[in-house]
């Protein structure tokens, strides 16, 4: 069966980095486009970044995450760089198809079980 396992989570100070990883089986990896999406306390899971044709991201983190992924290895990063508080959330990869609306989580088939990451201020 298909499997999305995120790591890297963990508490850091704002504006340290961190680098997130979610390790793909059970798919043919490069027929997805891999998304991130985060869910903080209270709040609605919202999307982070995505990984089509190209890539795109949140207004919130662009200029400061990175989406990577690495076909030969399975694997889809989440580099986080100048963290701020405001970025604590447990953190989701998502698999989908191309073409899809990559900020609307409904069009993610797969998804993984979330890594915690905290950000003090």
């Amino acid at each position: 069966q298909v499997q999305l396992v995120e790591s890297g989570g963990g508490l850091v100070q704002a504006g340290d980095s961190l680098r997130l990883s979610c390790a793909a089986s059970g798919l043919t990896f490069s027929n997805y486009a891999m998304g991130w999406f985060r869910q903080a306390p209270g709040k609605e899971r919202e999307f982070v970044a995505a990984s089509g044709r190209r890539t795109y991201y949140a207004d919130s983190v662009k200029g400061r995450f990175t989406i990577s992924r690495d076909n030969a290895k399975n694997t889809v990063y989440l580099q986080m760089n100048s963290l701020k508080p405001e970025d604590t959330a447990v953190y989701y990869c998502a698999a989908g198809s191309y073409g899809q609306r990559y900020s609307r989580s409904s069009n993610y088939d797969y998804w993984g079980q979330g890594t915690q990451v905290t950000v003090s201020s």
